[in-house]
């Protein structure tokens, strides 16, 4: 399994790509999953791109962003493009969004067929550049639950749409992450790891609450100290050479929590002693 970090953990840090990758060098990370707004401030930098990040034995898996499938047609098509040329840069094949930016119980039949239209429309587009389109399992989008996800892969049924499995969500969606992933795991490409103290400490990854730089971070925990059985999960996925799976942390001490959590990650994938789970109070 390959494992990236991602550069929306240092969205409110004063630091650059260049020490972000001397950084993950030396901990034992393989690529840097980079959020699109990231991607596209570093467009007139010529010199940063795939080859350069080469140097340091690092590649980027994928770039996080939020396409507008509620919004103008032409700003959807044309933002599409953009994230394909960015993607090209980096040599990634991946480009996340989400599926709608309400919950599948709350939008209605034509709402659903518009936005399906809409996420088929751009993976003719995604396609065209050799690009997969993620939609990531998510609350207050289409893929909110492990039920409504897998109607949606159905229902867009595109050779170039896949999903982005974040772990945590689809446990908060109410449903066994090993379970599902074992129904979905023909349609999965990447991987989100993240993890949460309790479930009432979930509104914490309200996109309000972790863009704000002032924003809470309460309940919000190391990989292995959470709710979500990492250990179990990860003797899940870990069989695969080719898994793709991000360390996403919003909270503070960033090195720190990294550092640690690749550590650990790697002994739960290797079958090595680790300590024991913090339990939840």
């Amino acid at each position: 399994m390959r494992v990236s970090l991602c550069t929306i953990t240092f969205r409110h840090h004063l630091i650059s790509l260049d020490e972000i990758a001397t950084w993950a060098e030396a901990n034992d990370f393989q690529g840097i999953e980079l959020w699109g707004a990231h991607a596209r401030n570093l467009a007139p930098r010529s010199d940063r791109n795939a080859e350069w990040l080469d140097g340091y034995g690092l590649s980027v898996p994928m770039i996080s962003d939020y396409l507008p499938l509620d919004g103008d047609t032409e700003a959807l098509r044309h933002k599409t493009v953009e994230l394909c040329r960015l993607a090209r840069r980096w040599r990634t094949r991946k480009i996340r969004t989400f599926a709608g930016s309400r919950g599948s119980l709350a939008v209605g039949a034509d709402e659903r067929r518009q936005i399906i239209a809409r996420l088929k429309e751009i993976c003719e587009i995604t396609a065209s550049y050799g690009i997969h389109l993620l939609a990531e399992t998510h609350p207050k989008t289409l893929a909110d639950t492990a039920a409504s996800t897998m109607q949606l892969i159905e229902e867009v049924d595109h050779s170039h749409f896949s999903v982005n499995f974040d772990t945590l969500h689809v446990w908060e969606g109410g449903d066994d992450p090993v379970t599902v992933h074992r129904a979905m795991k023909p349609h999965i490409r990447h991987y989100h790891l993240k993890n949460i103290v309790d479930r009432v400490d979930l509104s914490v990854f309200e996109p309000a609450n972790v863009y704000a730089a002032a924003g809470s971070r309460r309940g919000m925990t190391p990989l292995f100290e959470g709710t979500v059985d990492y250990d179990r999960f990860l003797r899940e996925i870990s069989g695969d050479p080719l898994a793709d799976a991000s360390l996403e942390w919003f909270g503070n001490d960033c090195l720190d929590t990294l550092r640690r959590d690749r550590r650990q990650v790697r002994q739960a994938i290797e079958g090595g002693e680790r300590p024991l789970r913090t339990a939840n109070v």
